[in-house]
């Protein structure tokens, strides 16, 4: 205190004068109408930009919560697209588009799927054989194989699950099969990932007597109970005639940037139990995803 007390008393002269200094800014803004007109413009001009700054730093630390909400608004949003599509345009054939969904043919007028939104905390794309982690799990409903869409296209299928999180097979995996079908007119064959550029899989089995073409549009066939009909996987980037094959060598462009994913959502089948039981019956395999 002493030493407090001391320092104003050394400064006595110089801390009189910033008082008196004070006191008449005061005085002039108080009774000079143009002076205190310009100081409170400028004063709201500073804490505006002040509050400005302090909201954008809130709102950096507020994003992943802000993106986990929109996440779920958004699967909610494709889920009533694709009920939508599946009772408008059911057996009918409809132009291409930028959405993820293309062309289901569901006669029945019913949407048996449902999607769940997820964060994806783990990805890898060099590997031979690629896997992702996700912030849902079986607490969320997600169970082993179903299958994992983002809001471009295909991303793979559920491996394994915890109660909280779950393991993603991705399309860049050796072992991923994916059926496929050219969309303007229909002819299926399988995708696959053969190594190498994490942006271009393989179409195998197209018949040379069907004219695929560079930009062709390739989405899934919906001949299983894990993706849709009409998923977009990707666009035909190069064609191949080889002598000693009788199918089209078809280098597909994927429609997912793997190296990016950050919210994926999860493919529930409400259907595929009974499905997949009634095709085991029936002896029929299901190699392909």
């Amino acid at each position: 205190m002493r030493n407090l007390f001391a320092f104003i008393y050394r400064f006595r002269a110089f801390l009189v004068f910033v008082l008196l200094e004070v006191l008449c800014l005061y005085l002039i803004v108080q009774y000079n109408t143009y002076q205190g007109a310009a100081f409170f413009n400028s004063a709201n001009r500073y804490v505006g930009q002040v509050l400005e700054f302090q909201s954008g730093v809130t709102d950096y630390f507020r994003l992943a919560s802000i993106n986990s909400t929109l996440a779920r608004e958004n699967a909610v949003l494709r889920q009533a697209l694709m009920q939508h599509r599946l009772k408008a345009q059911a057996d009918s054939a409809v132009v291409l588009d930028t959405t993820t969904y293309v062309a289901p043919s569901d006669t029945s007028g019913t949407n048996p799927y449902n999607l769940i939104a997820g964060r994806v905390i783990n990805n890898s794309v060099r590997r031979t054989n690629n896997y992702l982690t996700l912030t849902v799990g079986a607490a969320d409903g997600v169970k082993p194989g179903m299958g994992v869409i983002s809001s471009n296209g295909i991303v793979g299928r559920v491996k394994t699950v915890s109660q909280h999180y779950a393991t993603v097979t991705s399309l860049l995996h050796s072992q991923m099969l994916i059926s496929a079908k050219i969309a303007k007119n229909n002819t299926f064959g399988t995708i696959k990932w053969t190594g190498g550029d994490y942006r271009t899989a393989t179409l195998d089995y197209i018949p040379l007597h069907v004219k695929p073409a560079k930009g062709d549009t390739i989405v899934t066939t919906g001949f299983n109970t894990v993706f849709p009909e009409g998923v977009l996987i990707g666009t035909i980037s190069s064609v191949k005639k080889e002598a000693d094959k009788s199918f089209y060598t078809i280098k597909v462009k994927l429609a997912v940037d793997f190296a990016q994913l950050a919210y994926v959502y999860v493919v529930e089948n409400r259907l595929r139990e009974e499905r997949d039981t009634l095709e085991q019956q029936a002896g029929i395999p299901t190699d392909e995803q």
